[in-house]
């Protein structure tokens, strides 16, 4: 049986072509699955699960569709969507994940996570994470009106545009010590996760064992998933129909 790994779709009214791609998949490859795992950033943006405007509402009965279908789908959240809560995932029937989480996948033990952690060398956004992360932060926010929540979002956005083209790019990816201290801390030596935008497959030699990471896609141009069956590990990119 084939478990699906996906991340950073990203999905927002400007782009209704990826979200189009989104539902042809939970249509046509999501179904056979044995499950589906979503590891952050599905949406662009995510300001409560009182917020009904598209493309969340056709989404979300995407969702309930494929979870009706009795395949398990799994959410971890990201850092565009960390708001997204149990309303959603009880209209969904997705199960939400904790932001660090050990599966058994087909009898490995893989450690999920959304991957911006694993960032240190971006102290700034650590710094932004920590607070956003902080649950005093979030009911405060989900307080808000709709409307203030929707400017707030538009504001944290373009701070982060801004914040991302003064940066190396290198800050921005994962440190690789960060990546060992996470698998140890773990008892792991396999890690699946996104946030980066660059999907690859990375296989090194950790305390005489060898490990194995594998970096999920972005769904900006085109569709990204891991695949995990009895042949391994593969990512595999696919565009949009018509593409």
């Amino acid at each position: 049986m084939v478990t699906l790994f996906i991340s950073d779709l990203h999905l927002e009214p400007t782009r209704p072509a990826i979200t189009a791609l989104f539902l042809d998949f939970l249509e046509r490859r999501a179904q056979q699955a044995q499950a589906l795992y979503i590891l952050g950033d599905l949406f662009e943006a995510w300001i409560g699960d009182d917020d009904d405007a598209e493309p969340g509402r056709t989404v979300a009965a995407a969702l309930r569709k494929l979870t009706d279908q009795e395949v398990p789908t799994y959410f971890l959240h990201g850092n565009r969507d960390f708001l997204l809560g149990e309303r959603f995932a009880a209209a969904t029937g997705i199960q939400l994940l904790p932001e660090n989480v050990v599966i058994n996948l087909a009898g490995e033990r893989v450690l999920l996570l959304h991957g911006d952690t694993l960032c240190t060398d971006d102290v700034e956004y650590q710094a932004f994470r920590a607070q956003v992360r902080d649950p005093a932060w979030r009911a405060r926010t989900l307080a808000l009106p709709l409307a203030q929540r929707r400017a707030l979002a538009g504001q944290l956005r373009e701070t982060s545009r801004q914040a991302a083209q003064q940066k190396a790019a290198d800050i921005m990816d994962v440190h690789p010590s960060a990546v060992d201290q996470a698998l140890r801390a773990h008892g792991v030596r396999c890690l699946i996760h996104g946030h980066t935008h660059r999907p690859a497959i990375h296989r090194w030699t950790l305390d005489g064992q060898p490990a194995q990471r594998a970096v999920l896609g972005d769904w900006y141009d085109q569709g990204s998933v891991l695949v995990c069956d009895a042949l391994g590990w593969r990512l595999e990119p696919f565009p949009s129909p018509g593409a």
